[in-house]
């Protein structure tokens, strides 16, 4: 490991650090007005959700590095306290990232982004037509913490109205892969939410095992990550013996033919993540049977197959 206190680095040092170890960071499009009524659109990436009832949530106009001077979005939402918060999606990253640029205050960024602005229907500012996910917000607070450059300004908005694209949806949730984010990184690399999305289960509302409960054999195994023991530690029970003496039972009457059988044939399903077939091959062989076993368990776990999971990790100690 690294060590550093901020104190001895430099403030770019310390901002790149931030930036490489706090990310993904959703980025807030934010739309202000100024007292003039000039349009302003910019990106800021320290933001997000802090509650829901009310819906706060907060993004940072930080001052600029460069001379410490504000930011446009601070000065316009100071003087009108009211803003928009749009999502930033895939479709529109290169837009965003040209409204970021440093135009003067007098220059309208929906223009020199190519951006649509359509009329908010409970504040002055204007929403981005072309993002799925709108906001309106009011500012609550502008906490500042400091007058160098860099500091942080931390804009605690409530939101007023969400406008939310209704072809994102599936099952009554925004759905990842429809409504495609992106999030900020450290230089200039963005994360595709959509791309990377996996599911873990919630324990809300489970009464969990836990690590501590696992079997010994199973915590204690090379094969198996903590990741991977950490969702046998999410289930609400362990089987028991004869569920998974019923189950080997039951594999092992199945047929097998000599292209699912030994170790080349576990190996083939091991490729293409067949669990079933691993452990059927896993059965006929004897040589490293224990290991196969636990690595048709972890195929498991990774299909989330819990059941088949807990079945096959559990029948190693029984060998």
């Amino acid at each position: 490991m690294l060590h550093y206190e901020p104190k001895d680095l430099s403030v770019p040092e310390v901002h790149r650090l931030l930036l490489g170890g706090v990310a993904p960071r959703p980025i807030a499009l934010v739309s202000t007005i100024s007292k003039n009524g000039i349009n302003n659109l910019s990106p800021f990436s320290f933001f997000n959700a802090f509650g829901a009832n009310p819906p706060i949530v907060a993004f940072s106009p930080s001052r600029r590095g460069k001379d410490a001077s504000l930011k446009d979005t601070y000065n316009n939402l100071m003087d009108t306290k009211e803003c928009v918060i749009q999502a930033v999606t895939h479709s529109l990253v290169e837009q965003i990232s040209l409204a970021s640029a440093e135009f003067s205050s007098d220059i309208d960024e929906f223009i020199k982004s190519g951006l649509t602005p359509i009329n908010s229907d409970l504040i002055k500012p204007k929403r981005v037509k072309e993002s799925p996910f709108q906001m309106e917000c009011m500012l609550i607070e502008m906490k500042s913490f400091g007058e160098s450059g860099a500091a942080a300004n931390l804009a605690i908005c409530e939101v007023l109205k969400f406008h939310i694209a209704e072809d994102i949806f599936t099952n009554g949730i925004i759905d990842p892969v429809k409504i495609d984010l992106v999030a900020r990184m450290s230089g200039n690399y963005y994360s595709r939410a959509g791309s990377g999305v996996f599911e873990v289960e919630k324990p809300i509302g489970k009464k969990c095992i836990g690590y501590d409960r696992i079997p010994k054999h199973i915590r204690e195994s090379d094969v198996y990550s903590a990741n991977d023991l950490g969702k046998f530690g999410n289930s609400e029970s362990i089987p028991g013996d004869k569920e998974v003496i019923d189950f080997i039972e039951k594999i092992k009457e199945e047929t097998l033919n000599d292209f699912e059988n030994g170790y080349d044939a576990f190996l083939r399903y091991q490729r293409v993540s067949n669990h079933k077939k691993m452990l059927k091959a896993a059965l006929s062989m004897n040589e490293n049977r224990k290991k196969n076993l636990e690595l048709s368990a972890k195929c498991a776990l990774n299909n989330n197959d819990m059941n088949f999971a807990w079945y096959t990790a559990l029948f190693v100690e029984m060998i």
